[in-house]
């Protein structure tokens, strides 16, 4: 039996979300805090005690790393990333799934009622925590502050909420203020809001956090060699140091590293969001970029074509799936299962060089490849008569030399 007046908040420590807890305290609720560990550069401890300070029963902090890594970012990488729009690999949407399961599972074992967070009603995050609670449990009730008119009426702008926290002893950033927002996790770091809302601007490099930009890469490539099976990377290794991760937390943490120190990654673009207006965002995604080029790389090797030209559409509606929210639903259960069945082959090495923000596929290897050197090689005829390409041009100039007949009977040649 659920508890009435127990909400689980996700809670950051930070100005809004330390506003809400008190302000749902003020309501009249009970309130667990929930912070979910996703490889963000947190002061976990630091928010622990804020929350306690400002009321919340308790707060718990799962560390979901590991399961965030193989459950949601593999996925996308057998995807090719994931790419929404052909350019932006997923790293937020990827990262709401997991922590609204994460939130679920406590809100469950608190017995809680309520969930609650902090997103506004205009992002794309909003509708990934919200699909993914009443996915995952039907009966949860969810307090989004930000839609509620008693709410934002009552706070208008920053200054209201810097008032309500002076009144009610809320601790005040002791820092300026980024001029953007920021959302980290293991796969990215993105940037939106703020100076970047106009496109005309162009971003400080002193911004990044994960990678230096391309201009201040080092002058030395760096050479290192991705292993997949069931096109899922089980072995890196760098052809310059011999260093060797196997593990899949620690493998994608080594890419990020390499990665951001040589400035790959980083992309500047205008996106559509799900609700239906445009935004602007800058995106740090060093090792999935890596781990992007690599897997495409190998897929081609040994994939069919007409096989890689029907995943292709399935990556495509994966990435909007997962980009809109939609992660625990049947039709993503289902694209899932189908991009993972196309990797049962996609076994094998490749090497890439990583350079000034660029990454370069130099070399690659699988025992279970389609490419036969023999019958492509110009100098070994191999089981092929060029003969037959003669009818086969023929038959497909069919349809062109009726086309031309066409325009020709209406004047238009």
């Amino acid at each position: 039996m659920s508890d009435d007046k127990l909400v689980v908040l996700a809670y950051s420590g930070g100005l809004d979300t330390s506003c809400i807890l008190v302000w749902l305290l003020e309501q009249g609720y009970r309130v667990v805090a929930f912070l979910a560990n996703v490889g963000q550069d947190e002061d976990f401890e630091a928010a622990k005690v804020k929350a306690a300070k400002l009321g919340a029963e308790k707060m718990i902090i799962p560390d979901v790393r590991k399961e965030f890594v193989e459950e949601f970012i593999w996925p996308a990488v057998q995807a090719n990333g994931a790419a929404y729009e052909d350019r932006y690999l997923l790293g937020t949407a990827l990262a709401r799934p997991c922590i609204a399961r994460a939130m679920i599972k406590v809100a469950i074992a608190e017995k809680a009622r309520y969930i609650s967070h902090g997103a506004t009603g205009k992002g794309n995050d909003q509708i990934r925590f919200e699909l993914g609670a009443y996915a995952l449990h039907p009966n949860v009730e969810v307090i989004a502050p930000w839609k509620m008119p008693e709410f934002y009426n009552r706070f208008e702008g920053r200054n209201a909420l810097f008032e309500y926290a002076k009144k009610h002893g809320i601790p005040l950033p002791v820092t300026p203020k980024s001029p953007w927002s920021m959302d980290a996790n293991l796969m990215h770091i993105s940037y939106e809001s703020g100076i970047l809302e106009d496109p005309k601007t162009e971003f400080p490099k002193d911004m990044l956090q994960m990678a230096v930009h391309p201009e201040d890469a080092p002058d030395k490539p760096e050479r290192l060699e991705i292993e997949f099976k069931n096109g899922l990377p089980v072995n890196v290794t760098n052809l310059e140091d011999g260093t060797v991760k196997e593990d899949a937390l620690d493998l994608f943490l080594y890419l990020n590293k390499i990665g951001g120190k040589h400035g790959v990654g980083v992309i500047d673009i205008v996106e559509n969001r799900f609700i239906g207006m445009k935004s602007r965002g800058i995106y740090e995604t060093p090792g999935g970029a890596i781990l992007a080029t690599a897997h495409i790389d190998m897929e081609v090797f040994t994939m069919d074509k007409e096989v890689r030209r029907i995943k292709r559409e399935l990556d495509v509606k994966f990435s909007d799936q997962v980009y809109r929210g939609f992660w625990f639903s049947p039709e993503c259960e289902f694209t899932r299962y189908c991009i993972n069945k196309s990797q049962e082959h996609v076994e094998g090495t490749v090497r890439v060089k990583v350079y000034k923000g660029s990454i370069y596929v130099i070399a690659r290897h699988s025992p279970l490849s389609l490419y036969n050197e023999e019958l492509v090689s110009m100098n070994v005829q191999g089981n092929y008569d060029p003969v037959d390409a003669k009818g086969f041009i023929k038959v497909n100039a069919l349809r062109l030399q009726e086309y031309e007949r066409l325009r020709h009977k209406l004047g238009q040649s």
